[in-house]
């Protein structure tokens, strides 16, 4: 009986460490073959009198080569402090954060930014604000510049090249910031709530177009947004992030609608409003948590 209960005993331990096993390759696989992969990352700030305060724990997301990924969450809940560890511009206070596989330890050279404030130069024209990047990377002036035009003319501004950032509308200039990051073919696009400055309706117009890019290369993308129906009507996967402090991913969601998509037809959809109900059910209890927490800071 005792020798038949060893056997046993050492059979389970057997089967548990060979699951160990495989959960660690699943998750090494997962990274290996993420465009984004960020285990356990926490940030935590130093305050003025000696303390800490912890944005964001433990959270763990993966973005596929060629994958739409939308992060939502309450205001303050983090969501620009992860974009900021993606693109290895702060380094997370705990966890690891891999890019194609491989560690990020510096700027991630593979990722292009588009904040939601317009980075461009005021002084330089359209043209010149999406050539400065290939410029600064040793292209001579005229290639850098013909491949500018040619940008211009995907965004639809071919005729606005000559215009300076405050002769253009808002939309516009959000369309030579898209040209501004795209020009440089990054493999990943890091995306801070690009259009929300904007009207509801050049907001649709940008996404569709963004879209129609996006189509063409389906480069990996994290674009975080406010905006519920924008994140599901642009991507693969939702991602949904609780109030903070010590704000965690609390839910993940396929977007089951096909592609290609027009933003405002999709909104019709009745897959489309099955899964916004799905989704706000959770995150709104974490938005109004939020909220009370403003009120009482």
């Amino acid at each position: 009986m005792m020798a038949g209960f060893a056997r046993r005993k050492q059979a389970a331990s057997l089967r548990s460490e060979t699951g160990d096993r495989a959960a660690m390759a699943g998750s090494a696989k997962a990274i290996s073959t993420s465009a984004v992969a960020l285990s356990d990352v926490s940030i935590a700030f130093r305050l003025a009198h000696g303390g800490s305060y912890t944005a964001v724990e433990r959270a763990t997301l993966n973005v596929a080569d060629g994958e739409f990924v939308a992060i939502v969450g309450p205001t303050g809940c983090g969501k620009s402090t992860l974009l900021n560890v993606a693109a290895g511009l702060l380094a997370p206070s705990a966890g690891r954060v891999d890019i194609f596989g491989g560690a990020l330890a510096s700027l991630n050279r593979q990722a292009g930014y588009l904040f939601q404030a317009d980075a461009l130069f005021p002084w330089k024209t359209a043209l010149e604000n999406v050539a400065i990047g290939p410029e600064s990377a040793g292209t001579p002036t005229g290639k850098a510049r013909a491949s500018a035009q040619e940008w211009l003319s995907r965004v639809g501004l071919r005729a606005f090249a000559d215009r300076y950032p405050h002769m253009l509308s808002g939309g516009q200039r959000k369309r030579v910031g898209l040209a501004q990051v795209l020009i440089r073919d990054p493999k990943i696009l890091l995306m801070d709530e690009p259009f929300g400055p904007l009207d509801a309706q050049t907001r649709q117009i940008m996404g569709n177009l963004l879209l129609d890019l996006w189509s063409a290369e389906r480069k990996a993308v994290l674009f975080v947004t406010h905006d519920l129906e924008e994140a599901i009507a642009l991507s693969d996967r939702v991602v949904i992030m609780s109030a903070g402090p010590a704000a965690r991913i609390i839910g993940d969601w396929k977007v089951p609608l096909a592609r290609p998509r027009d933003i405002g037809e999709i909104k019709l959809d009745h897959a489309f409003h099955e899964l916004h109900r799905d989704i706000w059910h959770k995150l709104k209890a974490e938005v109004i948590k939020g909220y009370v927490q403003a009120e009482g800071a």
